[in-house]
């Protein structure tokens, strides 16, 4: 017959160290059976009044809601898409001067505007107001933020102003 203390161990210690392993066993036990009622609650809620032909319609209807919906993204990407290509040749940049061109004949009322695009592309509209003279407009085409014919002041004050412009 098997004896504990052969191997070195007294009865008592390998008792208690049953009973602890015993109750910690019945303590997991417990908290298993909270878990799985408290799960079982929780089906219970989810199929009541449901049978599997219901919860399969109900599954149905959200994946057509899905489909709907990325068929809706889908659509949404292509008009993004779209905008994204006409924004690139809009005017999105400005620059404005407002001055005198005949020094006190006409006024403040002379000015040049300046257009670019997100890539520095556009014009400068210059129109010089007089009261004597009248209206003079002149317009310069702008690539890559450069021009190639002289500017005044006032246009390279509304050029530098339209390309430091901050774009969103």
């Amino acid at each position: 017959m098997f004896k504990f203390e052969d191997i070195g161990l007294e009865t008592d210690l390998v008792v208690i160290i049953s009973i602890v392993m015993i109750l910690v066993l019945i303590v997991l036990f417990i908290v298993q059976l909270v878990k799985i009622t408290s799960l079982r609650k929780r089906y219970e809620v989810f199929m009541k009044d449901a049978d599997g032909k219901s919860l399969e319609q109900a599954f149905q209807k959200k994946f057509e809601n899905m489909n709907f919906i990325n068929e809706k993204l889908k659509e949404v990407d292509i008009r993004l898409d779209h905008i994204d290509k006409n924004l690139l040749t809009t005017y999105q940049k400005m620059g404005i001067v407002k001055y005198d061109a005949f020094k006190e004949i006409g006024g403040t009322l002379s000015f040049v505007l300046t257009l670019l695009t997100k890539d520095d592309n556009g014009f400068i509209l210059n129109s010089m107001h007089s009261n004597s003279e009248g209206c003079y407009t002149y317009i310069k085409e702008v690539k890559e933020g450069e021009v190639f014919v002289s500017l005044s002041e006032e246009e390279t004050q509304s050029l530098e102003q339209a390309k430091n412009s901050n774009i969103s």
